[in-house]
């Protein structure tokens, strides 16, 4: 089993910058990326963002140009790094991974960005 542990929530004014952790731990073997989806209220859940073990990497287009991922394979973490965040943003993030022979999320961590 994998487990996800997410930190880094919470609240700021838009333009600012968040960065947002998750810890896997388990059966970490068994995953091939890690990365961030997102829901919003009334809203469907998108992809933020996905590391792939292989090297590349995915975004949602409405974060492109603005959020970065990136992890540290050592520690089975995976940072997500938001600038310029817009009141859109708000939204619960959940870590996710992709394994086999299922993926995981995390409990999700709150984004509230004030206008």
């Amino acid at each position: 089993q994998v487990q996800l542990a997410e930190s880094g929530g919470g609240l700021v004014q838009a333009g600012g910058s968040l960065q947002l952790t998750c810890a896997a731990s388990g059966t970490t073997w068994l995953i091939d990326a890690l990365g961030w989806y997102r829901r919003a209220p009334g809203k469907e859940r998108e992809l933020v963002a996905v590391s792939f073990f292989r090297g590349s990497t995915n975004y949602g287009d409405s974060v492109k140009g603005r959020f970065t991922i990136s992890r540290d394979n050592a520690r089975n973490t995976v940072y997500l790094q938001m600038d310029s965040l817009k009141p859109e943003d708000t939204a619960v993030y959940y870590c996710y991974a992709r394994g086999y022979p299922f993926d995981h999320w995390g409990q999700g961590t709150q984004v509230t960005v004030s206008s």
